[in-house]
């Protein structure tokens, strides 16, 4: 009696989920992956046409990887969840049983281009995009080797593979608003041409561990490109010069290991957001305490970040003087959001083969007086790897006294590394001096704000630390 009073209320349950209207249903199957979505179509013939009403899709390919995913994931995992990939794009964009009145929108798709499945998925998206039916597509490539494992064999023949699928389907790359390739070298291919000459709606791009050849210059004059967003990271590039990107908003660079200054910008008025993390070598994320490579332009610099609003500069060696960052923040003007981080790692032992490959670690050239009679915009200041050493004060008091809008400052301990920790180094209060160990407790911290700010509290700004 007691089990069939349970079946009972499960089924009417159910018939209460049923009973929604479909965009209701529509907004619950939109936040489950396309896996599970079909599951749920195939059970209930109530929920069987739903799927084919998504106006936004998102298909991954490692949706339909075992659970959970495998580590590294082999080549038969690979073909596996490709096979029904793509099995379930034919059914949601090429099955006979698509209302003509329906579209969707918006795809975003992730996939590899392995044991020619791009001559199936290729086509299915060429229909679609031919019939209407798909007006966005937001495309990534997939490839699972590691940067530090990829040849330029490997790399060269990534490049032949994504070539050939757009050249055997122009429409999809005419059809793309966003693009995310892995290991891809275009040394015999025009980079400029292929990514932004012909993805005339392309809006976003990401390229990890991708070059034109070791070393080679990336020149990007697109004047009628709507690029936004253009995220590199760990990308061989000898430089990345930004001629002319009209629409660009925001540019992330993470991981390059070129010997010279190797970002320059021309006409990039929307430009909003900056983030740069420059590496020693391949291994290494961030500046890693190593020589900064940013040159004082001062004044010249006003043009380009005119319109910046939020700019970040990480992993900076805990010796170096920080007042030279003044002049980006006087240069940017309209930044809102600041962030430093200091770095400050035993795991990076500087030995002399380090020396001699990236040099002594000296501190960056010395600010020269550059100050403009407008107002900062800043609003947000924070400083990640906080401790009470006098460049670190100096910065934070000088930016505090040209910034009248600041509101927040956030003053954050030093992360977790796990690298340090498995050499065995001290920890840091027995490691360094006091006055580079982040203050515990509230009258340490007391302290600090009173070498910030004297005697005499900003009633607008607040000071926050956390450990």
């Amino acid at each position: 009696m007691e089990l069939n009073s349970r079946h009972s209320q499960k089924g009417e349950d159910e018939d209460r989920l049923s009973m929604l209207p479909d965009d209701v249903l529509l907004s619950i199957l939109g936040r489950v992956d396309i896996a599970t979505a079909a599951r749920t179509s195939a059970v209930s013939t109530r929920w069987k046409h739903l799927p084919w009403l998504l106006r936004e899709l998102t298909i991954d390919v490692k949706d339909f990887l075992p659970t959970p995913h495998p580590n590294p994931v082999e080549a038969q995992h690979m073909d596996a969840a490709m096979a029904s990939l793509t099995k379930a794009i034919r059914s949601l964009l090429g099955s006979p049983q698509r209302e003509a009145t329906i579209i969707t929108r918006r795809l975003q798709l992730k996939l590899y281009l392995v044991n020619g499945y791009s001559d199936a998925v290729g086509p299915l998206l060429a229909e679609a995009i031919g019939t209407g039916s798909l007006k966005d597509l937001d495309l990534a490539i997939l490839d699972e080797k590691e940067p530090v494992d990829c040849t330029s064999e490997c790399m060269l023949h990534q490049a032949c593979i994504v070539d050939g699928f757009f050249s055997a389907c122009p429409s999809v790359i005419h059809c793309l608003t966003g693009l995310s390739l892995d290991n891809v070298c275009f040394a015999e291919w025009d980079m400029q041409h292929l990514l932004l000459d012909c993805c005339k709606q392309l809006r976003r791009l990401f390229l990890s561990n991708c070059d034109m050849g070791m070393f080679s210059a990336w020149k990007i004059q697109a004047p009628g490109s709507h690029l936004e967003v253009l995220e590199v990271g760990c990308c061989c590039l000898g430089k990345l010069e930004v001629l002319n990107l009209p629409k660009l908003e925001r540019l992330c660079w993470d991981g390059w290991i070129c010997p010279n200054a190797p970002l320059s910008l021309g006409v990039v008025p929307s430009l909003t957001e900056l983030q740069l993390l420059c590496p020693a070598n391949v291994t290494f994320q961030g500046f890693q305490g190593e020589n900064l490579w940013l040159r004082p332009e001062g004044k010249q610099l006003c043009s380009v970040l005119s319109r910046l609003r939020k700019l970040s500069l990480l992993d900076i060696f805990i010796e170096f003087d920080l007042l030279w960052m003044m002049v980006l923040l006087e240069a940017a003007l309209s930044v809102e959001m600041f962030d430093v981080e200091i770095w400050e790692h035993p795991c990076i032992v500087d030995t002399e083969g380090r020396r001699q490959s990236y040099g002594e670690r000296t501190s960056p050239w010395k600010v020269a007086e550059f100050a403009t009679r407008k107002e900062w915009q800043l609003k947000e200041f924070q400083v990640i790897g906080f401790s009470p050493m006098e460049q670190q004060l100096t910065l934070i008091k000088a930016v505090m006294k040209r910034a009248p809008n600041l509101r927040t400052l956030v003053q954050k301990d030093y992360p977790s590394c796990v690298a340090c920790e498995a050499t065995g180094a001290l920890p840091r209060t027995e490691r360094l001096p006091k006055e580079c160990v982040f203050p515990k407790g509230k009258d340490e911290q007391d302290v600090v704000v009173k070498q910030l700010t004297g005697e005499t509290t900003n009633p607008h700004l607040q000071i926050i630390f956390v450990d």
